[in-house]
């Protein structure tokens, strides 16, 4: 379902020539013995994936669309992202689908925290706060807000009914909280990292309440682990995609820019971002992540990747098949000199501007291009897409000897903060 096209690349290396050393960084990913092994559970999950709990996501999503006009998703992280990434792509930035979807505990900006409760005071609103440990700071500042708020709004009793925690399964303050409570909770895998916890409950529940279709997504997740099963970059273009990035990265350009099209994948960029930056820039490694919507950004930042210093290399995501379409119109006195475009479609005037910009980078400005393919922007295609990244991001960092699964530099600024904040 997802196609590579190396054509504009500028590879000086032949990808079959890393072929040995791919499938043993596809051993280690598959037999587990790989670094960070003990966060390899997203490997077999469209397999072994919990059938009861994915059925009492659905049901209970199902209550939640029910009782509330706004559902808060309280999470930082893979505790968001992924999910927020899934309901803007299938849905779009303006769907008229019920219950709203907002957004908290991902930032201690003041203004926007006070701006969503002031918003939310007289909506009915349930909440999913979503944390392994319960300590994430973010989302915990957030969350005693939410849960004061509910409690003053509904009294503890519905309150707790209208609050769903998604954390680990037996420890952890979170986990505390919600037992003591009641509220009905969900399980984090012990075996899957934040970045790829998408395709658990982290996401498929707040996606489900979003009123998307979660089966689709696991079909499409399975179909790409059957597809993306060989070890032969010929036949598997999440393995070719690693090895273009690492190729790339021994020819020193450094900074790969994630390129989209439509507006509602931008958050499809920022997930991607976390998943391969906290993935793959450990040990002075990695290429760093970066992303832009064209043909918006064309108009900011187009003069510099054109014609300015050769710092990064493009992976444009193009869309076969667009969630929506309509045909440009005619107007008979033609002012504004469009008439040339009338009766296109709006989705083909997208297209030749995602042509022309090739032309102009991958041709004429000699920067590298990898492009990826993707038949629609549905439930289906998002599933799969998680997949292909996943396993392009593990052999990537396979292929540099790093931890694909880990963070350490994350808690550097931790530590900073909490001593600056006064923590214990």
């Amino acid at each position: 379902m997802i196609k590579l096209d190396d054509t504009h690349a500028y590879l000086k290396e032949d990808i079959k020539s890393y072929q040995d050393v791919v499938t043993k960084c596809h051993e280690m990913l598959m037999k587990g013995t790989g670094k960070g092994n003990d966060y390899t559970g997203w490997v077999e999950w469209p397999n072994n994936y919990d059938k009861k709990e994915f059925a009492r996501i659905k049901k209970v999503a199902e209550e939640v669309r029910n009782k509330c006009e706004v559902f808060i998703v309280c999470g930082v992280g893979g505790s968001y992202l992924g999910a927020r990434a899934a309901i803007e792509m299938i849905h779009g930035l303006y769907s008229q689908k019920k219950p709203e979807i907002i957004f908290m505990g991902n930032t201690f900006s003041s203004t926007y925290i006070a701006q969503i409760m002031k918003y939310i005071k007289d909506k009915e609103v349930c909440v999913n706060v979503i944390s392994k440990s319960g300590t994430t700071t973010e989302t915990s500042l957030a969350f005693r807000i939410l849960k004061q708020f509910m409690e003053e709004k509904y009294g503890e009793k519905e309150a707790s009914s209208r609050i769903i925690a998604t954390t680990d399964k037996e420890k952890g303050t979170l986990k505390e909280i919600a037992t003591k409570e009641g509220y009905e909770t969900f399980t984090i895998p012990d075996n899957i990292g934040g970045r790829y916890s998408v395709i658990t409950p982290v996401g498929l529940f707040p996606i489900a309440v979003a009123g998307i279709d979660i089966d689709a997504i696991m079909v499409g997740l399975k179909k790409a682990y059957d597809d993306l099963a060989s070890d032969d970059v010929d036949k598997n273009p999440a393995y070719a995609y690693a090895v273009c990035r690492r190729i790339l990265d021994k020819q020193n350009v450094h900074g790969e820019m994630l390129i989209t099209y439509e507006p509602q994948m931008e958050l499809v960029a920022e997930w991607w971002k976390q998943l391969f930056g906290e993935s793959e820039g450990k040990d002075g490694k990695g290429n760093f992540p970066m992303s832009a919507t064209f043909t918006t950004d064309l108009h900011s930042i187009g003069q510099f990747i054109q014609e300015g210093k050769r710092l990064i290399y493009e992976t444009t995501i193009l869309i076969e098949k667009p969630t929506l379409d309509f045909e440009f119109p005619t107007d008979d006195a033609d002012m504004d000199h469009m008439n040339y475009l009338a009766g296109k479609s709006i989705d083909w005037v997208n297209k030749m501007a995602a042509k022309g910009t090739l032309q102009a980078h991958g041709v004429i400005g000699k920067i590298p291009n990898i492009v990826l393919t993707i038949p629609d922007m549905g439930a289906e295609s998002f599933g799969y897409m998680c997949y292909f990244f996943f396993k392009a991001c593990a052999i990537s960092c396979y292929m540099l000897d790093i931890n694909p699964f880990n963070q350490p530099g994350v808690e550097v600024y931790k530590k900073s903060m909490f001593h600056l904040l006064g923590k214990n």
